[in-house]
C-alpha cells in the first residue's frame, strides 16, 4: 500500500477524532453535573429524615426534581456514549476503507447521520435539563 494512502486515510479521519474530543468534554459537563445532583440529593434526604414535615415536603418536591433532573442527565450521557462509538466506527471503517481501497460510503454517511442525530438528542436533552433546574432555582428565591 502506498504511503499517500495510508496519509490520506489518517486525514479523513482526522475530523471525527476532533468530535471524539469534543465529545468528551461535553461528556465530562454532563457527569459532573449527575455528581452534584446526586450529591444534593443524598444531602435532601438526609434532611428529609431530621427535619419536620413542612420542611420535609419541601425537601421531597425539590427531590423529585432532582430525580427528574437525574434522569434527563442519564439519558444525556447514553446519547453521549452511542453518538462516541458510532463516530469512533465511522473513523475505523473510513481508515479501513481508504487502506483496503473499497468504497464504504454507504455505510458511512448513515452512520454519521445516526452519530449527529444521537449528539442532538443528547444536546436537547442536556438544554432541558438546564432548563428544569433554572426553574427550580427560581423556584427557591
Amino acid at each position: 500500500m502506498p504511503s499517500h494512502a495510508l496519509a490520506q486515510a489518517i486525514q479523513l479521519s482526522l475530523a471525527p477524532v476532533f468530535l471524539l474530543a469534543s465529545m468528551s468534554g461535553l461528556l465530562m459537563v454532563l457527569t459532573n453535573r449527575l455528581t452534584r445532583l446526586i450529591d444534593r440529593a443524598r444531602v435532601l434526604q438526609e434532611q428529609g429524615r431530621d427535619s419536620g414535615q413542612d420542611t420535609g415536603r419541601s425537601g421531597r418536591l425539590e427531590l423529585q426534581g432532582q430525580k427528574q433532573r437525574m434522569g434527563l442527565i442519564l439519558k444525556a450521557i447514553g446519547f453521549c456514549t452511542v453518538t462516541m462509538l458510532l463516530v469512533a466506527l465511522v473513523v475505523a471503517i473510513v481508515f479501513i476503507s481508504v487502506v483496503a481501497q473499497i468504497d464504504l460510503a454507504l455505510v458511512v454517511v448513515p452512520l454519521f447521520v445516526l452519530a449527529m442525530l444521537c449528539l442532538m438528542v443528547a444536546v436537547l436533552l442536556f438544554l432541558r435539563e438546564v432548563q428544569l433546574a433554572t426553574a427550580q432555582l427560581r423556584r427557591s428565591f
